[in-house]
């Protein structure tokens, strides 16, 4: 590229590194604004949908092999109810054959992955950008109360409580507490007890309205996690898991085992918090939002990352072989391609968050009508939401 266009990509997660790679890859100079001390992402596992995994393999990776993720093995997925008992079952092998399969990883070595090419003088830490300033030419970038720096195009890439989006919609209601807890942890595989009938699935609770899931995590390692209802101070980790470990104690054996096996250093806890409104466009100008910042959903359908992921794809690809005059344009068929199913992800994850919290009789109704459903029809329900 002749005049190679200066990019600023603003948060160093999943989503801003993909982007910054894919942008780097192009041709573009792209400078990578992160908040933190260091590039880095904490936590346990992440799910990367067989939709992501295409959006990492657009952008020039090789997912056979990335982060030491693996394929997660074609399973009898779906829904059970806390004692283990089959409610909506799903032929994994048949999803896995139609759109291909997911994985499951730790999230600091996946992020170490992606960001791996990037060049070294790519990266700013310890760099928070609080404001942005667009101008006809060029988009002027504040830090510290001073212009720091400018580009033709800046992505928002800040997470879900991205101050450039509330800078850009200064009028949206930002985000919406759901009043639900998200624990999570990773740990060894143990010998006893029997996970393998629970792996890939989720088990929902119509008394309490509470959600376990499991998934395997590279050759011998489990992922899991909660859903429960909030109490009204968000709790340590360590006092979280304790409140699951009385709240799940008759549920399937593996439950609380596994709850209590894991070490106190590898449990995360979270409020769950979604955009309470849609935002009326990913693109302002020469300014786009990615992932979270975007469109932060309920972690339901377990596409977060692969819906940023889908973000930054679209992002490289409509900014291929851009000029300067070129920016705003691209940036509003980004928006055109990417807000549609964004939303449409966002509104789906809130639907099952719904659906697998209800608690009484109207979740009484729900496991009957669960049991009812032909496992082809769950199947073809999942890849298509698999489907980018």
């Amino acid at each position: 590229m002749e005049d190679a266009m200066r990019v600023i990509v603003v948060g160093a997660g999943l989503g801003g590194v993909t982007a910054a790679v894919g942008l780097h890859r192009q041709g573009h100079q792209v400078v990578l604004y992160e908040r933190g001390a260091e590039l880095r992402e904490a936590g346990t596992g992440v799910v990367v949908m067989p939709n992501g995994l295409r959006a990492l393999e657009e952008l020039g990776y090789d997912t056979t092999d990335i982060g030491g993720a693996r394929s997660t093995p074609a399973r009898t997925g779906g829904l059970r109810d806390w004692r283990g008992r089959p409610l909506l079952i799903t032929d994994a092998v048949q999803a896995q054959r139609e759109v291909g399969s997911m994985v499951v990883a730790d999230r600091t070595e996946l992020h170490r992955a992606l960001r791996a090419p990037l060049p070294a003088g790519s990266v700013r830490t310890a760099a928070p950008v609080e404001r942005l300033e667009a101008g006809e030419d060029a988009v002027a970038v504040f830090s510290g109360g001073e212009r720091v720096d400018e580009a033709d195009a800046v992505i928002a890439a800040d997470g879900i409580g991205s101050r450039l989006r509330a800078q850009l919609f200064p009028g949206h209601r930002g985000l919406r507490r759901i009043g639900r807890m998200d624990l999570r942890g990773t740990l060894p595989r143990p010998a006893e007890p029997d996970v393998e009938e629970l792996l890939a699935g989720i088990l929902i609770d119509r008394r309490t309205g509470a959600m376990f899931g499991l998934f395997p995590l590279g050759s011998d390692g489990l992922y899991w996690f909660t859903d429960s209802p909030l109490p009204e101070t968000v709790p340590e980790p360590q006092r979280a898991r304790e409140l699951m470990l009385e709240l799940m104690a008759d549920w399937h054996p593996a439950v609380p085992a596994l709850l209590a096996a894991t070490a106190a250093d590898d449990v995360y806890v979270d409020p769950i918090a979604c955009l309470a409104e849609p935002l009326p466009t990913f693109a302002s100008g020469r300014i786009a939002l990615l992932g979270d910042a975007a469109h932060a959903m309920t972690p339901d359908l377990g596409q977060g990352a692969s819906q940023a992921f889908e973000d930054a794809a679209s992002l490289t690809r409509h900014l291929e072989a851009a000029e300067p005059a070129h920016v705003a344009e691209r940036l509003l068929r980004y928006d055109a391609q990417r807000r549609p199913r964004a939303n449409r992800m966002m509104r789906a994850a809130e639907r099952q968050s719904r659906l697998t919290s209800r608690t009484g009789a109207a979740a009484w109704v729900r496991d009957s009508l669960l049991r009812a459903i032909p496992a082809r029809l769950a199947t073809r329900q999942l890849a298509s939401i698999w489907h980018a």
